[in-house]
């Protein structure tokens, strides 16, 4: 999901971005890997979902798409109550710990368990997810986008997308409507790429639809494939591409949201 297409988004939201989505924290360039660095989720940090499919938010964070941790206000309004009660995941109001929670634990990324840079705002945050090379150099793998979602105190993070460099997820376009099989697609910097994508949905243990695997490569290279995948209509879904297999299975990814029509 690019910045812009998000600004786009948010800006079409009925004044939503007057309210404040921190629109100039700017995304961490790759060299800020001096910024503080963070282990694997913590114990406990990744929310359990149940089996059972969540249905889409009836409230969104300022026009984007809720990806993770939380699927709907009433979600967020919930674990509010149990942090005031009782210090219940205070992960959750930390942008960095959101973010690998994501990366590691809802798209098991697991290899991916480091923050590389950051950029956080008051309600708006970008966070560059990474994974240490062999040479123990620190690779960005993706910069994850997070907004504050709901209000009063202690407003915890969510997910909604990606800032997309070298690996682009342009289609289908944020946001928009999905029916299966979806058409997925975009542009490649590298060599020797392995393209495989994932599709995820809050509420489901595994993935609900997969692809395995198109070899890549090039310069800003176009690929388009299709993707199966089972979920609820009305339903968001995280939809996911990544490549490896250099020096791990998965060394950079992105995400776009939608909703299934």
């Amino acid at each position: 999901m690019r910045f812009t297409t998000r600004l786009a988004i948010a800006i079409a939201a009925a004044g939503l971005l007057a309210a404040g989505c921190g629109g100039s924290a700017s995304p961490p360039s790759s060299s800020s890997t001096s910024a503080a660095t963070a282990t694997a989720s913590p114990s406990g940090s990744v929310t359990s979902p149940s089996l059972a499919p969540t249905p889409a938010p009836s409230s969104a964070p300022l026009g984007y798409q809720p990806l993770y941790p939380f699927a709907s206000l009433a979600e967020v309004q919930a674990w509010q109550t149990s942090y005031q009660a009782g210090g219940h995941q205070p992960w959750h109001l930390s942008a960095d710990q959101t973010a690998l929670s994501f990366t590691e634990g809802y798209l098991g990324f697991t290899g991916i368990n480091k923050v590389a840079g950051h950029a956080v705002g008051a309600h708006d945050a970008r966070v560059t997810v990474g994974l240490t090379l062999p040479n123990g150099r620190l690779n960005d793998a993706a910069t994850i986008h997070l907004v504050k979602w709901g209000s009063g105190q202690s407003v915890p993070w969510e997910v909604v997308g990606t800032d997309d460099t070298t690996l682009t997820l342009d289609v289908p376009a944020y946001g928009s409507a999905v029916s299966t099989p979806v058409t997925v697609g975009g542009k490649i910097t590298g060599v020797d790429e392995n393209l495989r994508v994932e599709v995820r949905a809050l509420g489901s243990a595994s993935a609900v639809g997969s692809f395995c695997c198109r070899a890549a490569g090039g310069s800003a290279a176009p690929f388009s494939l299709s993707v199966r995948f089972h979920a609820l209509s009305g339903q968001v879904i995280t939809i996911v591409v990544h490549t490896g297999g250099h020096v791990a299975d998965v060394e950079r990814f992105a995400v776009t949201g939608t909703q299934v029509r």
